[in-house]
């Protein structure tokens, strides 16, 4: 299991980033949090195998949220746990 930590920066914020990252979760086996920073980035956090998350990944960036993406920077680390479900996160 994979952990991956992913900034989003651009227009990501008010534009229902959050929403529909927590919306497309539901079709990957994966498990995480969504939340906007106080810089304006979105900052995604999801566990699950290396290939459902890439997918999950894929979706993102194939998704209506793609034009409001500029950059995003990805961390993969080890799953640490202390996750459940895939929500948003205040």
């Amino acid at each position: 299991m994979q952990r991956v930590i992913v900034f989003y920066s651009g227009r990501v914020q008010g534009v229902g980033f959050r929403a529909t990252a927590r919306h497309l979760a539901c079709g990957y086996d994966v498990i995480g949090t969504v939340r906007n920073l106080s810089d304006g980035r979105v900052e995604l956090i999801a566990e699950g195998t290396r290939a459902e998350l890439e997918a999950f990944l894929t979706g993102i960036d194939e998704s209506e949220l793609s034009g409001f993406i500029a950059d995003k920077n990805a961390t993969w680390r080890e799953a640490q746990g202390g996750l459940r479900g895939f929500t948003i996160a205040i």
